[in-house]
């Protein structure tokens, strides 16, 4: 059975990071960013790529259909049992369409939904200092900041009755958020 962990967070709240950190660290876990996957797709020069990319340059979400079926892929083609994807679900529709797949897919399990938590002054700070790519400016951030905090108390209140959310804050050191993450994640493996 494979074990799921999805770890969501604010635009700069150092979600990829800190799950890179963990698979790094941990041979028996596998982490996917539904951003890199996505970006290594507009990479890649596909047709589907070239359809991501549109709504990655407005900061807007990529179609379910495109995400679900990229996250279904990863899962199934994960070298290891325990995998962790982050930036996953930034939508009502994402998380439902994943709660619905997860129903009918009894071989994967999601154990945990973890929040990193960070104010949009951390965040802010963060994404405009990294400023990897064009959709890091300050009209895209805020952006990108609206979208994932609209549906983010319905997000959190419907992981809570699932009784799968975890917060954990965001505004450490990535040394002590990561430590954090990994003893919980280790003790639910």
């Amino acid at each position: 059975m494979k074990k799921l962990f999805l770890i969501i967070g604010a635009p700069g709240s150092g979600k990829t990071t800190d799950a890179e950190l963990i698979a790094e660290h941990n041979d028996n876990i596998t982490h996917y960013s539904t951003g890199d996957m996505l970006r290594g797709e507009v990479a890649s020069g596909s047709q589907r790529g070239k359809e991501i990319e549109k709504y990655i340059e407005k900061g807007e979400i990529v179609p379910i259909n495109i995400v679900i079926e990229t996250i279904v892929n990863a899962i199934k083609s994960s070298p290891t049992d325990t995998i962790i994807i982050d930036g996953y679900p930034r939508s009502i529709e994402q998380m439902l369409e994943l709660d619905k797949y997860l129903q009918e897919h009894k071989d994967i399990e999601l154990v945990s939904v973890i929040e990193v938590k960070v104010s949009e002054e951390t965040a802010r700070d963060r994404v405009l200092g990294r400023a990897r790519g064009a959709d890091d400016n300050n009209e895209v951030f805020n952006n990108r900041m609206r979208v994932y905090t609209e549906p983010l108390q319905q997000i959190r209140d419907f992981y809570t009755q699932k009784g799968v959310l975890k917060i954990v804050s965001g505004e450490g050191s990535i040394e002590e958020i990561v430590s954090e993450m990994e003893d919980f994640i280790h003790s639910k493996i």
